[in-house]
């Protein structure tokens, strides 16, 4: 990790996910690597626009002026090269983002600058490169493109899905499996049994250190868990976290009701799902990532009549 940033929770992020490179995305889809390196450094004093992860950095990084010392960092991996990114850089000067480290890497895969940064979040738009962040055990996730924003507020709020994201899958693999009785089951004779930690485990551990540096009655950070599980399916979950020490603001146990009015309730600033369908539906009232994780984003074999 690099000297310095061994106290702080690191989150890495894109450029696109970060600033709405829309129009440069569809020169270079169109025209190419050369056409959009062009385009780029035609446009470099040009401002870009917030990207959907942009208010989420902002808030971060408001934290570390409430503490009175820097605890946060937020660095660029971009695939980019360190002349396209230029732009983003006077991007990030003009909204005035404390931001100042960056790995520019060429059109390649930047995943595995995340490690040396000691990073505990990467969130993207390319779907590739956040595979490849999970494969390597990081917290990841896509985010979605057209994805509602709050409205302004001090509060940071963020909201996670449970299992494939907080937790392992090993639970919604019984459940895909055998159905809703077995995995009631499976959980009831468990409920004891501590679930594995999941992609976001670590994350959800650094953002809870986080909260405990400011008083309980005027922390600016919230935490939500959206579950699709109820009760008995309760019960292991709390103990799970009980038993990792980790603090969650508040708890939604669903039955399978749809999250996004919950998430709307919430006023969650983003929120972590690693089921597509869910994704899709939550980014109409919040920011949202996919994590592309677990048995609901494995291949689905086709059976032979």
């Amino acid at each position: 990790m690099a000297k310095g940033m061994s106290d702080k929770l690191v989150l890495a992020i894109s450029s696109r996910a970060l600033f709405d490179l829309g129009e440069s995305h569809k020169v270079y889809l169109a025209q190419g690597v050369e056409a959009y390196r062009k385009y780029q450094i035609d446009h470099e004093e040009e401002i870009l626009e917030p990207g959907d992860a942009f208010p989420l950095v902002k808030k971060l990084l408001t934290l570390n002026a409430s503490l009175g010392r820097a605890r946060v960092e937020v660095v660029l991996v971009s695939r980019n090269s360190a002349d396209t990114g230029l732009r983003v850089f006077n991007s990030i000067q003009h909204y005035g983002l404390d931001i100042s480290r960056a790995a520019f890497v060429g059109g390649r895969n930047p995943h595995p600058y995340l490690a040396a940064f000691g990073s505990h979040l990467f969130l993207s738009t390319h779907a590739e490169d956040v595979r490849s962040a999970l494969d390597a055990g990081f917290a990841a996730a896509t985010i979605l493109s057209g994805g509602a924003r709050r409205a302004c507020s001090a509060e940071l709020r963020i909201a996670f899905d449970g299992d494939a994201v907080l937790f392992s899958d090993e639970s919604e693999r019984v459940y895909q499996s055998g159905g809703l009785e077995a995995f009631q089951a499976s959980e009831r004779q468990a409920a004891r049994e501590p679930l594995r930690g999941g992609p976001f485990k670590g994350f959800l551990a650094a953002l809870n250190l986080l909260q405990r540096e400011f008083p309980d009655e005027s922390c600016p950070i919230r935490t939500a868990l959206v579950t699709a599980r109820s009760a008995p399916s309760h019960e292991r979950v709390i103990r799970t976290l009980r038993e990792w020490d980790i603090r969650l603001d508040e708890s939604l146990f669903l039955g399978g009701l749809e999250k996004s009015a919950f998430l709307e309730a919430f006023a969650a600033d983003v929120f972590f799902d690693d089921q597509a369908g869910h994704c899709e539906k939550a980014r109409e009232v919040v920011a949202t990532g996919h994590v592309p994780h677990g048995v609901s984003n494995e291949p689905k074999v086709q059976v032979q009549s």
